[in-house]
């Protein structure tokens, strides 16, 4: 089981690059789990599509 702030770091670094099979199964369980950081993840997704939304 990876920590918060691991899970964190992978939540960013999936909105540069893809992550590898491994790194998004050990995300998505962790995100299953953990109700603060599946929170974060929804609010980073949430950002990305606004800035998408703006450069367009």
């Amino acid at each position: 089981m990876i920590s918060c702030k691991e899970a964190s770091e992978l939540v960013s670094r999936a909105q540069d690059a893809p992550l590898g099979l491994r790194q998004r199964l050990v995300l998505r369980l962790h995100l299953l789990m953990c109700d603060g950081c599946a929170r974060f993840a929804k609010q980073i997704d949430f950002l990305s599509e606004a800035m998408r939304r703006y450069r367009n």
